[in-house]
């Protein structure tokens, strides 16, 4: 609310007092601003003489018109109260007195009662300038007496503690006139003493505002006077003397440090250009001044091997010609900028596999132009464990080998030699050696398998090959070179160089003779390799040959014996069942493996009907029962073969004869001799017409003639005599491939004359097999067969010869 409502306000009150002040009565009351709210500000009932019943009963209430309520009744106690916070200085400004008016009203009955309060000044208010800072720019040259107007100040409160007079901090060149509270006069500022702007260029001081109040308020405003030059000074460099360090790697446009001269004078007149007099032979292109400012750059390379020390004088000159000269000393730092120099004096580039440790291998010179500790070097080896660095002197290191080489593990090593400065980061550098290894003889052949085994089919080409050897040497060039040699051995007392050769230079192993695997199956004998060092070393393995069989070999029947001159027959009595075993062929085979494995089948067949043969163990069967309609002849050709690739046969031929007596054997086999003698003649032919190719025309004359002669005389002894005669097998004959036995024993009693061809004869039946030998040689068969010991003479020989 504004001052001048409020004043409107408490006139409305005063007037209605006064209007109905004759009827009801008027109370007063005087309290102090700033209460706090809900303070007491008077007990109305009892002031008035109203009971506190009658304010409840009459809804007794203050009436304030459209101003604000900062009083409240408070009706249970009869008593007025702070309601709003109340400020004089708001209310009333800096009228007096300040009260505040309104009424109590009753009801039943209406009564009106005036009520004034009084606000009474608290010192609340501080005395106040309107800016907090007034600035005066004062020539050093004003005159004494001078004056300058100040603001003045305002104070809210009234009365004491509304303000009350003015002072000015403690000052030797300004002083306050003096002033009167209520006065039209200004608040001034006289000035006592001359100005010095190089001394003092600026002055603040404070004006303070106090009031009467208790306690005491005051406020304040800062002077600040500013005092304007006149050149009366010269330049002044504020060192004599400016020291910069520099590194020597620093870029160009580097800030080395900046000259700073001091002119008491302000503005133009302290204004200072600043410019280089005089520097060394070849630093003017290196350094700059800034002429504003004096900043000292550089403009060049710095080296610090090559200039270590600077001195250059800078002048600071202002407007009016005054000047002075400015030092500057700019020493050069180095900086670790230069990597070590390495120099080889010496090296070897190839030494011997077997030098000693600590051999000297190079001797190297590492320079650094630095300084200090970015000059000390130190030379390290990239991790190889053969060889060590060592600093003999100063500035000189030597490779020396520090363990034992093997050319075979490394035969060349690149030594990287890196040397280091102590400098901060470190710089380095570093050189590779090329170190060749060269052999020497310390390593002997060796061969890539303990022992070797190879294989070869019999029946090879001389001079094949078998298969090679290989020996390996970890040397080089000579050393490494290997020759092979066959050390002597004997293989079944023959020389094993008979058997075999080996290559002196691959290795390779030939056969020098055709193997039979029936022979011979495998043989060993041992290969020495010895390389070319001196002395030579060597080593030695063992070879073994195997000899595979080849199937070369056909089957070989050893039962039923073919016989040039007799012809043997099997009998099978007439009452024989199914399954009657009449004979068993053996044959054998040399080869082995699958190439032995024998089967047997029936060829050809008097009658394929009646007769089968077993295709593993050789059994001739009957497959059908006999009978009378059978004949009595039965010619079967068995073939033999084994599993070979290409498979080889043998045939057999097996007469069987269908009787139950001799006699009616005899008689129907007559004429088997002349078709044997036929087939044998055949088979002669034809080995003949083949010889006839191959030999000379006399020389197949000489035989056709000799086979002519033959025939005749065999012709003549068989027209005199074809009895067959029976031959003596041994008992329990096994065969070879282990199928079973033939456990067959024949006693024959044989009784006739000479050229007789009935005679008796007594046979004994031993199992279910009855053999005969029919000889178509002449009728002393019995006597030639009677003269064999080697049948006859024996204690169980079943062969008993009778006279007629």
């Amino acid at each position: 609310m504004s001052a001048r409502t409020m004043t409107r306000q408490v006139g409305l009150l005063f007037i209605s007092v006064v209007f109905f002040s004759s009827v009801f009565g008027q109370v007063s009351y005087s309290i102090p601003e700033e209460m706090a709210i809900g303070s007491l500000v008077g007990n109305i009932a009892e002031d008035l003489g109203v009971d506190v019943k009658r304010l409840k009963s009459g809804k007794a209430r203050i009436y304030t018109g459209e101003s604000t309520e900062y009083i409240e009744l408070n009706k249970e106690r009869g008593v007025l109260v702070i309601k709003e916070r109340i400020d004089r200085e708001v209310l009333c400004g800096q009228t007096t007195p300040c009260a505040l008016n309104f009424q109590i009203i009753l009801e039943n009955p209406m009564q009106f009662y005036s009520v004034t309060v009084e606000i009474t000044d608290i010192n609340d208010n501080s005395p106040g300038f309107k800016n907090n800072e007034i600035k005066f720019e004062i020539s050093e040259m004003s005159q004494i007496g001078s004056k300058f107007v100040l603001e003045k100040a305002i104070d809210n409160d009234v009365g004491i503690n509304g303000l009350q007079g003015y002072s000015l901090s403690s000052s030797d060149t300004f002083t306050l006139n003096p002033y009167r509270i209520g006065s039209s006069r200004n608040v001034e500022m006289i000035l006592k003493k001359h100005l010095d702007r190089e001394k003092q260029e600026r002055l603040s001081l404070v004006l303070t505002a106090l009031d009467g109040g208790e306690p005491q308020l005051s406020g304040t405003m800062q002077i600040v006077i500013t005092v304007l030059d006149a050149n009366d000074n010269a330049p002044v460099c504020t060192q004599t003397e400016y020291k910069a360090n520099v590194k020597e790697n620093a870029l160009k446009g580097a800030v080395l440090i900046t000259v700073r001269a001091f002119d008491a004078d302000q503005g133009l007149n302290a204004h200072i250009k600043y410019s280089i007099s005089n520097v060394p032979e070849g630093a003017l292109e290196l350094f700059g001044v800034d002429n504003e400012n004096g900043v000292v750059t550089l403009m060049g390379k710095l080296d610090y091997e090559k200039f270590r020390h600077y001195e250059i004088d800078v002048q600071a000159s202002d407007e009016g010609g005054n000047s002075d000269v400015c030092k500057v000393i700019i020493e050069v730092l180095d900086t670790n900028d230069n990597p070590p120099v390495i120099s080889i004096m010496s090296t070897s580039s190839s030494i011997s596999e077997d030098v000693k440790p600590g051999t000297v291998l190079t001797m190297m010179n590492v320079q650094d132009p630095d300084s200090d500790e970015n000059g000390k070097v130190h030379c390290v080896l990239d991790e190889n464990i053969h060889f060590t660095i060592m600093s003999t002197s100063n500035n000189v290191f030597t490779l020396v080998t520090e363990g034992e080489l093997d050319r075979e593990i490394t035969s060349q090593y690149n030594i990287t030699v890196t040397c280091s400065d102590e400098g901060v980061p470190s710089l380095s550098s570093s050189v590779t050696l090329t170190l060749q290894i060269s052999d020497v003889n310390d390593n002997a052949p060796f061969f890539e398998r303990s022992s070797y085994e190879a294989y070869i089919v019999e029946n090879n080409t001389p001079g094949l090959s078998i298969f090679t050897v290989k020996a390996r040497d970890a040397d080089w060039n000579q050393n490494a070179r290997v020759s092979y040699i066959l050390e002597d051995s004997s293989v079944n007392g023959v020389p094993v160089s008979t058997y075999v050769s080996v290559s002196a230079d691959s290795g390779g192993i030939h056969a020098l003779r055709s193997f039979d695997y029936e022979q011979i199956k495998d043989f060993h004998f041992r290969v020495k390799a010895q390389d070319g060092g001196s002395p030579p070393l060597s080593s030695n393995v063992t070879v073994k040959i195997l000899i595979q069989d080849q199937n070369d070999n056909p089957p070989q029947v050893l039962y039923p014996v073919q016989t040039g001159g007799s012809l043997v027959a099997e009998m099978v009595p007439r009452s024989a069942d199914v399954g009657y075993l009449v004979t068993k062929v053996v044959a054998v085979d040399v080869d082995s493996g699958q190439n032995a494995w024998l089967s047997y089948k029936l060829q050809k067949a008097t009658d394929r009907a009646l007769f089968e043969v077993g295709l593993q163990n050789g059994e001739i069967r009957t497959i059908r029962q006999v009978t009378d309609k059978d004949a009595v002849k039965q010619r079967l050709t068995v073939i033999v073969e084994d599993n070979g690739q290409p498979s080889r046969s043998a045939t057999v031929i097996v007469n069987v004869a269908v009787a139950d007596s001799f006699p009616e054997v005899l008689s129907e086999f007559a004429d088997f001799t002349h078709d044997k003698e036929y087939n044998d003649n055949l088979t002669f032919y034809l080995v003949l017409a083949l010889a006839v190719v191959s030999f000379l025309f006399i020389t197949c004359l000489v035989v056709i003639i000799s086979v002519k002669i033959y025939r005749w005389r065999q012709s003549r002894i068989l027209y005199h005599s074809n009895l067959p005669v029976i031959p003596y097998y041994p008992p329990r004959y096994s065969d070879t491939l282990g199928t079973g036995t033939l456990q067959h024993v024949y006693n024959y009693e044989v009784c006739r004359t000479t050229d007789s061809r009935k005679s008796d004869c007594k046979f004994g039946r031993a199992g279910s097999q009855n053999v005969l030998i029919m000889d178509p040689s002449s009728t002393g068969t019995m006597q030639r067969i009677q003269s064999e010991k080697n049948i006859l003479d024996e204690p169980d020989s079943p062969l008993e010869v009778c006279d007629p």
